[in-house]
């Protein structure tokens, strides 16, 4: 052989990566970071939501206990309790008895516009709004008096 002659190519190419690779996997590192941080959420929202639908679910049932034995029947935020309830359902002679606890015992709740959401025994009950708390976190509890309660947000509109 020549003193041109050509090397084989598998002696030319060193050990490593080319630059290539090395920006592809960066690129997927950064995604999936981007993905994981927008996953988690603020767990006081979390939280918060809960409630919402727990008491969301609370409150009709015991709207169609109240329509189903036709007694009059409300529900009431308390203020700090000594036995540590945060609510209670007035009228109604469940057995058991509804919670009355918050399974926070930061959250707060605020009927909005009345001191308690009326409940039936009627099956209109008009425009009632709860104005739930955690933390700096608030979630609106609404229903027209016709459809269920459902969480919705400031604007009033349902998640």
């Amino acid at each position: 052989m020549g003193p041109f002659s050509l090397a084989p190519v598998s002696r030319l190419r060193s050990g490593g990566f080319t630059l290539i690779e090395l920006l592809v996997v960066v690129a997927l590192i950064a995604i999936a970071t981007a993905v994981a941080s927008l996953a988690l959420r603020d767990p006081a929202a979390s939280k918060l939501e809960h409630e919402a639908t727990r008491l969301a679910s609370l409150l009709e049932s015991a709207r169609a206990e109240a329509r189903a034995s036709g007694v009059a029947a409300r529900w009431e935020p308390l203020s700090e309790q000594a036995d540590g309830s945060g609510f209670r359902f007035v009228g109604l002679a469940a057995n058991p008895p509804l919670p009355t606890r918050w399974l926070d015992a930061s959250t707060s709740a605020q009927v909005i516009g009345a001191r308690a959401v009326v409940l039936g025994p009627e099956p209109l009950i008009g425009e009632q709004r709860i104005l739930l708390r955690l933390d700096d976190q608030r979630l609106t509890l609404a229903t027209d008096g016709i459809g269920p309660f459902a969480v919705s947000n400031d604007s009033g509109t349902a998640r």
